[in-house]
């Protein structure tokens, strides 16, 4: 059984590189296995998914959805990029990562992604880099910088039965972020200096025809002219005497003079050319065009990751057009409607009329440009939810109130005051985090069951016997950094807690050590894009390739490392 159960958990670590399934789905499977093979029972499985730090967890990404309504990160975002280039990364840098060691980083990059995105003075694949590194330097140095932390502080508690101090991690974090800062800063005018795409290039999307009064199409729907199954081109809207028809139905009728615009591939026009009376023409509706283009980059809690267009129904979904796809430099073409979907896709949309009014744009996008946002919380609301959450982290740090019980109230608080709607709670509930998380705590009670983990820990100990504690320290760190890299981070803290734990046992070492390598080196994500969303975030809108990414993220990566291993055992001796 024991092996049967290592051998699992390397079948769940490839299913994650691999992708074939998303991370719910993969730990779920494996939690509901170990329940049927009896390496848990039903009381323990369902004891992980109400774990108190996995509570607070997710308490605190819904209290963020108030935060991230104040006007205070469209305000920042407005006055960090004045002045020189260097100067203006730096003060971006500084604000992201003192905003993300308290609010979700996710949403200090979303909202900065925009500014950045709009903005023409500093071409944003010089910023967006910096911002996303930031963003992880700042979120690692408080519990509730980042999610990973809440992830190990969830399993401290879980296992060793208590909980990790709101700023236990800066003592190593601060300084590890200081020293990580100026190599970043070095390494951030290497950068491409790729400028965003304008509106004329955003038009290169579409095909245009005029159709003649003379034509024999006119009078009859989209179905009976058959436009509806053209190769590598979609029948997007029409624009008739000064307004356009989006979506177009299949049975709308044809009146002559409509200025029918198609999207896909440009290279498949000839599939217009069987058409009577359809004329092809230059840039007459251009500027109408241009009045409903929006850009989005689709989000990590998004429903159409791995899924295409068609599956989706995207324009009834979202009652707008996709008429390009961007990802990282490239620009995808071929059938839009058949391509499987990534997070971090950008998105060239155009929207209905009543686009902003769906209630799942802001789960499933990040906007870059438009105006679709939802409005910003006025100035007593603002000062409300910002001081109610500064009070709570204050409480929390000085031992006053528990975390969950400053956030439970918070909640209670922007519920009565409509600030939050118990609609958002449930649409914007972290679903599949809570999934992941609580069958991660199953799998390491089935590690620990089965003898698995004490087989591991033998394992890490004969591998380092000869080079003691300290290279089981090193070996922790390096385990979590690479499966960081190659699995999600929050999968590669619930991964490498149980054998960090169980090796500092082997040895009869002090565990807080290893519980902050596994903590440290889950937030070390810095060589790969698809290893941490607020990469995937910047990656179609930089218009990077992944080696920018291994460019910059090494020498920050090494950097960051050799502060962790050294600084961590000086603070939290074995």
């Amino acid at each position: 059984m024991t092996w049967a159960v290592l051998l699992s958990i390397a079948g769940l670590l490839g299913l994650l590189i691999s992708g074939a399934v998303r991370p719910a789905i993969a730990f779920v499977g494996l939690a509901g296995a170990y329940l049927v093979f009896g390496l848990v029972d039903t009381a323990t499985l369902l004891a992980q998914y109400t774990n108190p730090a996995l509570a607070t967890l997710l308490l605190l990404l819904l209290v963020s959805l108030a935060l991230e309504r104040t006007p205070l990160l469209d305000w920042l975002s407005q006055r960090l990029l004045n002045g020189r280039e260097a100067t203006a990364t730096a003060r971006l840098m500084g604000a992201s990562a003192l905003l993300s060691a308290f609010l979700n980083n996710t949403a200090v990059v979303a909202a900065f992604l925009g500014a950045i995105s709009r903005q023409k003075r500093i071409a944003p694949s010089r910023l967006l880099i910096p911002l996303s590194y930031a963003s992880i330097l700042g979120g690692m140095t408080t519990l509730v910088g980042t999610s990973t932390n809440l992830v190990v502080n969830s399993f401290a508690l879980g296992t060793g039965g208590f909980e990790l101090g709101m700023f236990q991690f800066s003592l190593v974090g601060v300084p590890v972020a200081l020293m990580t800062f100026g190599v970043l800063l070095w390494r951030a005018r290497t950068l491409p200096e790729h400028q965003p795409e304008d509106t004329a290039e955003k038009l290169s999307y579409f095909l245009a025809a005029d159709l003649e009064a003379s034509s024999e199409m006119v009078g009859k729907s989209i179905e009976e002219n058959q436009l509806r199954s053209l190769e590598g081109l979609y029948l997007l809207e029409i624009e008739r005497e000064g307004r356009l028809i989006s979506p177009v139905a299949p049975e709308e009728l044809l009146q002559a003079g409509d200025t029918l615009v198609f999207t896909g591939e440009v290279g498949k026009v000839q599939a217009l050319q069987r058409f009577p009376g359809l004329k092809l023409f230059g840039h007459q509706a251009d500027d109408l065009l241009a009045t409903n283009l929006v850009e989005v980059v689709i989000s990590h809690e998004s429903e159409l990751a791995s899924q295409t267009l068609q599956e989706v129904d995207f324009r009834s979904m979202f009652n707008a057009g996709v008429v390009g796809i961007r990802r990282g430099g490239r620009r995808l073409e071929g059938q839009l409607g058949q391509i499987p979907l990534r997070v971090g896709d950008c998105l060239v949309l155009a929207v209905g009329g009543d686009f902003r009014q769906h209630r799942n744009i802001d789960r499933n996008f990040h906007l870059l440009s438009g105006s679709f946002k939802r409005p910003p919380l006025n100035r007593l609301e603002s000062w409300l939810t910002l001081g109610g959450f500064a009070a709570v982290i204050g409480l929390a740090a000085l031992e006053l109130l528990p975390l969950f019980h400053g956030l439970l109230l918070l909640m209670a608080g922007l519920l009565a005051a409509r600030i939050l709607s118990p609609a958002e709670l449930r649409r914007r509930f972290p679903f599949e985090l809570w999934l992941i998380i609580g069958s991660a705590l199953a799998i390491a009670q089935g590690l620990e069951s089965s003898g698995a983990a004490a087989l591991l820990a033998q394992g890490m100990q004969t591998l380092f016997a000869g080079y003691g504690v300290m290279a089981a320290f090193v070996g922790c760190y390096l385990l979590t950094l690479l499966l960081t890299e190659t699995v999600t981070n929050n999968a590669a803290a619930a991964l490498a807690f149980p054998v960090a734990w169980t090796t500092a046992q082997a040895f009869g070492a002090d565990p807080m050590p290893f519980i902050m390598a596994v903590a440290y080196g889950a937030s070390a994500c810095f060589l790969i894009p698809y290893g941490y969303q607020t990469h995937l975030m910047v990656f179609s809108p930089g218009r990077y390739r992944i080696s920018d990414f291994l460019k910059t993220g090494l020498p920050v990566s090494l950097t960051y490392s050799a502060g962790v291993l050294v600084l961590t055992p000086l603070v939290f001796p074995f």
